[in-house]
C-alpha cells in the first residue's frame, strides 16, 4: 500500500471502560410503572369464581373475551409448551398489545407485577401479571430468561422463505384463524408475548431459544385492566427442544407438542376492586397535535 493511501485506512480503536448503564425507564412514585403490589396481591388472593375454561389442543389457536377486572390464567396441563399471546381492547381493536414498548418499560422477559401495554395513541396497561409459577427460573447459564418479548410468533412466510415449503399451522396462522369470528383480520395479529418460552442473545447478539422449563401445572395469571379480546396459539414447535423448519422438522416437533389450558375468573365479591382502589387505567394524557395546526379553510383574498 502506498504511503499516500495509509491515512485513509481506519485504524483499530480500543473501547475504554464504560460506566454501568442505568435503565432508561424506571418507576417513580405515582407513575403507571410503579405497580401497587399490595393491591395486586390482594386481588390475586381474593376468593374467585370460575367463569370460563377451555383447552387448546396442539398446534391450534383460540380467541376469547375477558371483562375488565377479571383474572385470566394460562397453564401447561401436561408439561412444557410455548404459547403465543395477543391482546386487544375488546371494543377497539386498534388498541392492541405493544410488545416493544412493554419490553422497554419493563424488561425483555416479563413476570409478576409487569404490565402489558397498548399501542399509541392509547398507551395504557391492558393487563397486569398477578402470578408466575416460573418466576424461579431467573437467568440461566446462557443468559436465557422465560416469557419472551425479544422475538415474535413463528409464521408461514419465514418458514416458506427458509425451507421452501408451506405449512399452515404456525402461531401467526393459528392466531389469524382464531380472531376471524371476532371480525378481525390477519393485519390485526401483532407481535406476541411468548409465554413459557426461554430466549436470550448469544455473544454476537443473535436470538437464541432453549427448551421450555414449564412442568405440568405451571401457569401465568393476569388481571384484565380493560375489557379484553385475547388470542392464544399452542406453538407448533411445542417445547422448542426439537425446533427447525420444513416438513421433516414439523413431523419431529410434534413429538414435543402439548396442550394449553385457559381459565377466566371473576372475584367472588367484585365490589372489592373499587373498595381497594382499583380502577380502569386511562389512556396516556397527551392530547397534542404533534406540533401541527388544523387548517381552517382557504381565506378570501
Amino acid at each position: 500500500m502506498s504511503e499516500s493511501n495509509t491515512h485513509n485506512v481506519e485504524q483499530p480503536r480500543e473501547r475504554g471502560p464504560l460506566p454501568k448503564p442505568v435503565p432508561a425507564y424506571l418507576p417513580t412514585t405515582g407513575s403507571s410503572l410503579a405497580v401497587d403490589k399490595e393491591l395486586y396481591a390482594k386481588i390475586r388472593s381474593a376468593p374467585r369464581v370460575l367463569v370460563e375454561e377451555f383447552r387448546l389442543e396442539i398446534r391450534s389457536g383460540r380467541a376469547w373475551t375477558a371483562p375488565a377486572g377479571s383474572i385470566v390464567q394460562i397453564s401447561t396441563p401436561e408439561g412444557p409448551q410455548v404459547g403465543d399471546l395477543n391482546l386487544w381492547n375488546a371494543h377497539n381493536p386498534s388498541e392492541r398489545f405493544w410488545a416493544s414498548r412493554t419490553r422497554q418499560l419493563h424488561a425483555t422477559h416479563v413476570s409478576t407485577y409487569d404490565r402489558l401495554w397498548s399501542t399509541l395513541p392509547h398507551l395504557r396497561p391492558l393487563a397486569t401479571i398477578l402470578a408466575d409459577s416460573l418466576a424461579w427460573y431467573g437467568v440461566d447459564a446462557h443468559g436465557g430468561r422465560v416469557h419472551d418479548l425479544l422475538g415474535t410468533r413463528c409464521d408461514p412466510y419465514v418458514n416458506t422463505l427458509l425451507s421452501g415449503e408451506a405449512y399452515d399451522f404456525h402461531c401467526h396462522s393459528n392466531l389469524v384463524r382464531a380472531v376471524l369470528p371476532f371480525g378481525l383480520a390477519e393485519t390485526d395479529v401483532h407481535d406476541v408475548l411468548n409465554l413459557f418460552q426461554v430466549t436470550g442473545l448469544d455473544d454476537e447478539g443473535r436470538y437464541c431459544m432453549s427448551g421450555c422449563p414449564a412442568r405440568k401445572g405451571d401457569y401465568v395469571e393476569m388481571l384484565a385492566e380493560v375489557d379484553l379480546l385475547l388470542a392464544l396459539s399452542t406453538c407448533p414447535g411445542g417445547d422448542l427442544s426439537l425446533w427447525g423448519f420444513g416438513a421433516d422438522s414439523e413431523k419431529e416437533m410434534i413429538q414435543c407438542c402439548r396442550p394449553l389450558n385457559v381459565k377466566v375468573f371473576r372475584l367472588e365479591d367484585e365490589s372489592l376492586l373499587r373498595k381497594w382502589g382499583w380502577k380502569m387505567p386511562e389512556p396516556a394524557p397527551y392530547r397534542g397535535l404533534h406540533g401541527m395546526t388544523v387548517p381552517q379553510g382557504q381565506a378570501r383574498s
